[in-house]
């Protein structure tokens, strides 16, 4: 399902839309950001509703190219979490800040990050080798979708447990990603980020017990087995 965004709604998507506009991006669809956008519409001959539907979305928000290819071998697509608290957003610009500052990095680790809202947005270029498995990021590609943690005020943020926050826009979107992932790179693996982990006892499952972090939050191995 598509979404729309008109008077009264907010989240991550009305702050893209009015950054677009040139207004402060605050999150929520008010008068000035609905007057802007008729004002907008109307310029690039759009219905002027003040809506922002399919029609206005794809030519105020074009979605990030993905057939872009890489002359990298790629042989895994990693899913990730943000390890982002249940109904919290967080953006590619606050992402690439942390990996920078906090892990010193050159750039975001991630190749691309889907919102709540299910939009994609473009991380580290897929010409560039990424930060997110260690051992394996030469030769894959890096997806993470903001969310991963419960939210729970009552607990350290270090104590938050593990958990498929994913909205049904962000389900659509990486399946959409990794679809468009997986025809131009058809021989590569999708894996989430826990199936990286060493498989201690040589058994070949990688189980709860070996995972070295429970990121994603949920069984992308199995979910995207058909793909």
């Amino acid at each position: 399902m598509t979404t729309i965004y008109k008077l009264n709604s907010r989240g991550e998507g009305v702050k893209q839309i009015q950054r677009a506009l040139h207004l402060i991006p605050d999150g929520i669809f008010g008068k000035l950001t609905r007057e802007a956008l008729i004002t907008w519409q109307r310029e690039n001959r759009l219905t002027p509703d003040g809506i922002a539907g399919p029609e206005t979305l794809a030519k105020l928000l074009p979605q990030v190219d993905v057939a872009k290819t890489t002359a990298r071998r790629i042989d895994y697509i990693a899913v990730h979490c943000t390890a982002t608290p249940e109904g919290k957003d967080k953006t590619v610009a606050q992402i690439r800040n942390e990996h920078m500052t906090q892990n010193g990095w050159s750039d975001i680790g991630y190749h691309f990050v889907i919102y709540r809202d299910g939009t994609i947005a473009r991380g580290r270029s897929v010409d560039k080798v990424g930060a997110h498995v260690s051992g394996y990021n030469s030769h894959s590609i890096g997806v993470a979708y903001v969310g991963g943690l419960e939210n729970n005020p009552n607990v350290p943020y270090s104590k938050l447990k593990a958990k498929d926050t994913r909205t049904p826009e962000q389900k659509q979107s990486l399946m959409r990603l990794l679809k468009e992932l997986k025809g131009q790179y058809p021989r590569a693996i999708i894996k989430g980020h826990r199936d990286f982990s060493p498989d201690k006892n040589g058994d070949g499952i990688i189980s709860p017990c070996e995972w070295i972090k429970c990121c994603p939050s949920f069984d992308a191995l199995k979910e995207y087995s058909k793909l």
